[in-house]
């Protein structure tokens, strides 16, 4: 029988007979590559309605990243209203919009309560397990996929197998797949195939981004993969980033309670209050995060971006120029700033780095720029050092199952996909809506026989 004629009837692929093994790849029913979240959740949706997952990740254990993000404590998802949650996916929200409407955060709190975890709602509405931790859910998790309930068949993990971007139909019908493993090179045959490999980031964990370049080798089109949640370079107050004081004296000193205030080159205006850390080369943390986006995509096409930093966001204005302009006598302008409006440390030593002599000495112009100091930004911080990555597989290139068009029975899910959001609950909450939607798409593509719509 050709390839064409069985491809692309995946799921009815027959396993090989006994004198087909000895040459052909070993067969699986679903091969799932990446033991992260989206992964997971793909292979519980499978293994949960029995059918045989089996998960294949190049990290001795599964889910790295996902310990990682827990340890400070894991952020699950967020607690805001629906419409306000979506819009923090930006231009994909459309993509992704039925998928977390399927599998939300509401969803997705009572998926972990099915496994003995309750979360809280923080005050900044963020959704965290009672006890903060990642493990006590990742292993209570992976209990139920080797175990599942009646009718549910066990997932399969298979570790230490790095993906070698093989993907092509197989002779006998479905896909094959290579991966260096312990004993060297092995093939697989897998009826239908769950990618869910991550981004770039992290690379140490597992996301690399190997798998772009594999993907775009079998014509599946791939945004360029670009750095999200990230730090930025600083250009100074001489274009030559922070000076030497500056980074030997505040280097890790966190900036609270100011504001960050940023207008795109389409007219539209980032403005937020929380808090971000000084570093050595510049700025990183949560208020920045928020703004990456924009602050990256600035940067791409103007080369560089300012923003601006309210020191002190609850004072009006008029107070914060009544408070400088006031007589200061013999004390020094840091003392002043200290006594007067509470400014010192890291924001007065900010202060003094990015404003000249004369707008120091000038109480008008000081108080403008305590409340709107221009900090210019050159560069995002490599990739490797990012929370998560922009652009992936392109949504165009997938159906509404999350289905290579390309590549019938081939499904993508998970940071790999062209899609990003802040940090705050975003991102995990997308990762598991995408791996269920994946886990969907192969069960329903089964039930027809394996036959892609269309």
């Amino acid at each position: 029988m050709s390839i064409e004629a069985t491809f692309p009837r995946t799921s009815g692929v027959p396993a090989p007979t006994p004198v087909e093994r000895e040459t052909a790849p070993r067969y699986v029913d679903v091969a799932v590559v990446g033991a992260g979240p989206a992964g997971l959740m793909a292979a519980e949706v499978l293994g949960a309605a029995g059918t045989a997952a089996h998960v294949f990740d190049a990290m001795p254990s599964v889910g790295r990243k996902f310990l990682l993000a827990g340890k400070g404590g894991l952020n699950l998802t967020h607690a805001e209203p629906i419409e306000a949650f979506l819009g923090r996916y930006g231009t994909r929200r459309a993509a992704l919009e039925p998928l977390l409407r399927a599998f939300g955060p509401e969803a997705l709190r009572d998926w972990a309560r099915g496994l003995g975890v309750e979360t809280f709602v923080g005050s900044s509405q963020r959704v965290f397990p009672v006890d903060f931790k990642a493990a006590p859910l990742l292993r209570a998790w992976l209990h139920r996929l080797r175990h599942p309930g009646p009718g549910g068949v066990p997932v399969q993990f298979h570790m230490r197998r790095r993906w070698l971007g093989g993907l092509t139909p197989a002779p006998l019908g479905g896909w094959r797949l290579e991966f260096d493993g312990p004993q060297g090179l092995e093939s697989v045959r897998a009826a239908q195939v769950v990618l869910a490999l991550g981004g770039a980031s992290w690379p140490r964990l597992g996301s690399d981004g190997a798998w772009v370049a594999w993907l775009q080798a079998h014509g599946v089109p791939v945004a360029p993969l670009r750095s999200a949640n990230c730090g930025f370079d600083a250009a100074g107050r001489d274009g030559q980033g922070w000076s030497a004081h500056l980074r030997e004296r505040f280097a890790g000193a966190p900036l609270k309670s100011v504001a960050l205030r940023l207008a795109a080159p389409d007219g539209a205006v980032f403005e937020r209050k929380g808090e971000f850390v000084l570093t050595a080369h510049g700025v990183e943390g949560s208020l920045v995060y928020a703004a990456s986006a924009w602050l990256r995509d600035t940067i791409e096409t103007q080369g560089q971006v300012t923003f601006h930093l309210n020191l002190l966001p609850d004072w009006p204005p008029e107070r914060v120029r009544a408070e400088v302009a006031h007589p200061r006598g013999s004390r020094s302008l840091s003392s002043h700033l200290k006594s007067r409006l509470g400014l010192d440390g890291v924001k007065t030593a900010l202060l003094y780095e990015l404003c000249t002599p004369s707008v120091l000495h000038d109480p008008d112009a000081l108080a403008q720029a305590i409340q709107a100091l221009p900090v210019i930004l050159n560069a995002p911080r490599p990739i490797e050092e990012a929370i998560s990555t922009a652009g992936g597989v392109r949504f165009e290139a997938l159906d509404d199952a999350l289905m290579l068009r390309s590549h019938p029975g081939v499904f993508c899910a998970g940071e790999m996909l062209d899609w990003e959001a802040p940090t705050g609950g975003y991102l995990l909450t997308a990762c598991f809506a995408t791996g269920r939607a994946a886990g969907q798409g192969v069960r329903a593509l089964r039930a027809r026989g394996g036959r892609a719509a269309g």
